[in-house]
């Protein structure tokens, strides 16, 4: 093709566009986007003209007029003049630290976010009141909002029944209040040893205890859960599906044998479960197993976005919200009257399934460039927005970290997850969601990758 021709390589640009798979222009630049991160565009390569491209690619002049736009936007190529346009160098940004400490879901691939965002809000305020998106409300959610819950769990369940969802600002408020509503001051909660640092942060601030029960492969083990309940535990918290920080997933028969020894020792079950709509396969959630004892959280917040704070809360069978509700009015009152609306416009009008579809696609990349370049992560779910890497001998988690900050690299140490006996293992998360682009996200991990195969510089930390 010419537009082949007058780049470096043929290869180089194996773009293809494809029906179906988002916006055009968008494809073009996800294709130099990852193209970068792979190594297969480096800095200083030319562009094909933009006329060269269009008659290639069988598209309109119009469209990579737009895709050169936004990757210059996104800082990924460089116009020069008459000299042409090409692959931009990496951004060197004085004290710019790459963060991937927290969880969030990564950019949607496909999709123009902001134009997403621009329409949902426009609908948002054409169809509601401006008066009631700006005062007080009931928490819970309206019937609307209900009604979106009901079709965003109906991924996972079989049948929601609106009667039992509830929509709160967040699964943080969510935890907070469910510890505050199901356990007294003094009462222990159980956990695996390696857990969610949210839920032993309510509990200590709500004076309530943390006991861990022992695991195997496969999760929290029976006996154990049995074990704690008669030690005093009143609440069992379980991250079944891409746990955080591990990336594990409890197998179903280890579900149900939870669900069972829940019955028998008549413990309550909450179930933290953000990552199962970015787990192909995982089973059934644990609240299938125990519907009658079962809480069961699932947030926008790592599969969407986290500015948009909507959890939806199953309810167990036969139980109100009545309780849960008050709880949440002594520190958060409502969610967002004008996020949990564009949480709800976007369910019903499929919006948020095409996000969450964009948000799969571009999680399964960035997972594929973990793999590539760090060793140490062992099994990783196809779409997890986060990794488990166990850390060479010649590393500690306290070295790694400080090495890695010292790289403008930001990355959690197990410690922060451990609650356990004795020492946390010798491991760090790192988190794939968070970081602005696909080339940026890959230059970080092969820094990592490198500073791992080091070993770490004896010295004095007192630098003057």
């Amino acid at each position: 093709m010419e537009a082949m021709q007058e780049a470096d390589s043929d290869a180089k640009w194996d773009l293809r566009i494809t029906r179906g798979a988002g916006a055009r222009y968008l494809q073009i630049v996800e294709f130099i986007e990852r193209a970068i991160g792979e190594g297969r565009l480096v800095a200083g390569d030319r562009v094909p003209p933009q006329r060269s491209l269009a008659k290639a690619l069988g598209v309109d002049l119009t469209t990579v007029t737009r895709a050169y736009t936004e990757a210059k936007r996104r800082h990924l190529i460089d116009a020069r003049g008459a000299l042409g346009t090409f692959i931009a160098a990496p951004r060197a940004e004085l004290a710019r630290v790459v963060d991937m400490s927290m969880n969030v879901p990564p950019p949607p691939a496909g999709l123009d976010f902001q134009d997403l965002l621009r329409r949902g809000l426009s609908q948002v305020l054409l169809r509601s009141d401006p008066h009631l998106l700006m005062t007080y409300q009931l928490g819970g959610g309206s019937a609307s909002d209900r009604a979106a819950g009901a079709l965003w769990l109906g991924q996972i369940f079989r049948h929601t029944d609106t009667s039992r969802l509830v929509v709160l600002p967040g699964a943080q408020a969510a935890l907070a209040a469910l510890v505050l509503t199901r356990t007294r001051p003094g009462d222990a909660i159980v956990t695996e040893p390696l857990v969610y640092p949210g839920i032993r942060a309510a509990a200590a601030r709500l004076g309530r205890r943390v006991i861990t029960a022992k695991c195997d492969a496969d999760g929290m083990l029976p006996d154990a859960l049995e074990a704690a309940s008669a030690a005093g535990a009143t609440l069992a918290y379980l991250n079944p599906t891409a746990q955080n920080p591990t990336t594990h997933t409890m197998p179903a028969s280890r579900r149900e044998e939870i669900a069972r020894a829940a019955t028998r020792c008549d413990i309550t079950l909450l179930e933290d479960d953000p990552y199962w709509l970015l787990t192909p396969a995982a089973p059934a959630p644990l609240a299938q197993f125990a519907p009658a004892r079962t809480y069961y959280v699932s947030t926008l917040s790592k599969t969407l976005s986290p500015g948009l704070r909507t959890a939806y809360v199953l309810l167990p069978e036969g139980r109100g919200g009545d309780d849960l509700l008050a709880a949440l009015r002594a520190f958060a009152l409502m969610a967002a009257p004008m996020t949990a609306a564009l949480a709800t416009q976007w369910m019903h009008d499929g919006s948020a399934m095409q996000l969450l579809d964009g948000i799969r696609t571009e999680a399964f990349a960035r997972c594929e460039l973990a793999r590539r370049w760090l060793s140490g992560i062992g099994q990783l779910p196809p779409s997890a927005i986060h990794a488990w890497h166990r850390l060479p001998d010649h590393w500690s988690t306290h070295q790694l970290t400080k090495a890695a900050l010292a790289e403008d690299l930001r990355v959690t140490p197990s410690d922060a997850f451990w609650d356990g006996p004795g020492g946390p293992p010798n491991a760090i998360r790192i988190s794939l969601g968070g970081v602005e682009d696909r080339a940026q996200l890959s230059q970080a991990l092969r820094k990592l990758a490198a500073l791992l195969e080091r070993r770490p510089t004896p010295g004095p930390d007192l630098v003057v």
